[in-house]
């Protein structure tokens, strides 16, 4: 059982911090069951993921995908634009659903100078001295 050090891996991932990440999520997925790569020689779970880094027999790219993708919260889906004419349609449709009476109503347009002039004219409330 050769001992496996930082200096063993750091040609393979160049960044210290990044080896510590990927070596950690390795070792994460190796104890929730995934199979491993290199003999096991009563080694724990840290330790035998280094030693795939050092051994090459993981891609440090494919391990460093992986935890990107276990991070992210929201993963974005490409859709394809929907064309404004059918978007219209679309909203016709909605608007013909509803079974309350349609009203008229209009909405005010502002461009992004006259909302940025408007927020800049705001005055602070005044601090009261009761807290």
């Amino acid at each position: 059982m050769a001992r496996v050090t930082v200096e063993d891996c750091i040609d393979k991932v160049e960044n210290r911090f990044e080896l510590v990440l990927l070596a950690s999520h390795r070792a994460r997925q190796i104890s929730q069951g995934a199979s491993i790569t290199v003999p096991r020689d009563n080694d724990k779970n840290p330790v035998v993921a280094l030693r795939e880094i050092a051994e090459e027999t993981l891609s440090p790219g494919d391990l460093k995908e992986d935890l990107i993708h276990s991070l992210q919260k929201h993963v974005e889906v490409d859709e394809p634009d929907v064309p404004e004419s059918a978007a219209i349609v679309d909203q016709t449709a909605v608007a013909a659903d509803v079974d309350e009476p349609e009203e008229n109503i209009a909405f005010d347009r502002m461009s992004e100078e006259e909302l940025l002039a408007g927020i800049e004219g705001l005055v602070p409330p005044e601090k009261s001295d009761d807290f």
